[in-house]
């Protein structure tokens, strides 16, 4: 008697070469968008402020950001390459050139956890400085910038002085991203061993800006003396207590042209990150497993699943008759 293979055995016979050409991993090669970015972290003191949360735990603007940073970096298209940066004083320093974030991102995520404040070389904070630092930076290495910050300058920018930025809107995108909360937050205060000793209190932090000539108004405020107090006596202000200062970053937006957004979930940054970066067509080999073992899966259902699911239906039918 002849061997006559029956509609099942040709299924499965389809299903398993399916499920080989699954695991040799067919790919095809397609153009999709990519990014060359640098990230530049806040590491000033105003960003140890716990007014962030996690599980409903506080913590820091700085781990909160450490931990946005990485998820949306996850999120990005592979092929895109991201750098990483701190600020603090009036300068930005690059720690890490552009790296590709798939093939490398345990380097990327790793580099990202190691950031904290004890890496500040100073305690002020121009983040106005900061930002332009970065886009300078930025240039030389032909990326676009994502900058961190809750936009807090200490000592405060002078209100009688203009900002300017004289390189005006440049080649180089990005985004600026604010961190902290709405509400003026306590600043944690640390000795000289990093153990934290309390809160800064108004006495710890210039209320006003010291640089530059006094303001026409000097000599009617108290304490004025042409020689030793051109300024007059420090003004009583809330410089120690920290928010996230929206209007300074948005204004910093206007000036060099980056995006300005809040922090928020890592999707809504990714998705902030790819509204305001340059992107770049790059050739990538595209994963088509799937599609097989998806055929394979289907066929298998069809010939198990649905027999089973139909049974079991007529089963009941009958049980309730």
């Amino acid at each position: 008697m002849s061997f006559r293979p029956d509609l099942r055995f040709w299924a499965l016979a389809v299903a398993l070469l399916l499920a080989l050409a699954a695991l040799w991993g067919p790919t095809a090669q397609a153009e999709r968008p990519v990014y060359n970015l640098v990230a530049f972290i806040d590491i000033t003191m105003s960003m140890n402020a716990r007014d962030q949360t996690l599980e409903g735990r506080p913590r820091s603007r700085l781990e909160a950001v450490k931990e946005r940073l990485t998820a949306a970096a996850a999120r990005l298209p592979c092929g895109t390459k991201m750098g990483l940066g701190v600020f603090t004083e009036r300068r930005s320093f690059m720690l890490l050139a552009p790296l590709d974030v798939c093939e490398n991102f345990t380097a990327f995520a790793g580099a990202v956890s190691g950031v904290t404040w004890r890496m500040a070389w100073e305690g002020d904070s121009r983040v106005s400085s900061g930002v332009f630092e970065a886009l300078r930076l930025g240039r030389a290495v032909d990326a676009d910038v994502l900058f961190f910050t809750d936009g807090q300058e200490a000592p405060p920018l002078r209100t009688d002085i203009a900002l300017s930025y004289d390189d005006g809107p440049a080649a180089v995108r990005g985004l600026l991203v604010g961190v902290g909360g709405d509400q003026p937050t306590p600043i944690p205060k640390y000795d000289d061993f990093g153990r934290e000793v309390g809160f800064l209190e108004m006495s710890d932090v210039p209320q006003e800006s010291r640089i530059g000539p006094p303001p026409t108004d000097a000599e009617s405020r108290p304490g004025y003396n042409a020689r030793n107090a051109p300024f007059g006596e420090m003004p009583a202000g809330e410089e120690h207590l920290t928010s996230v200062r929206e209007p300074h970053l948005q204004e910093l937006a206007r000036l060099t042209g980056l995006g300005y957004a809040r922090m928020g979930a890592p999707g809504a940054l990714a998705e902030a990150v790819v509204a305001n970066a340059r992107p770049t067509a790059k050739p990538v080999r595209i994963g088509l497993a799937v599609i097989p073992a998806g055929l394979a899966l289907a066929i298998l259902v069809a010939l198990y699943a649905a027999p089973l699911a139909a049974r079991r239906r007529s089963g009941r039918r009958v049980q309730t008759a």
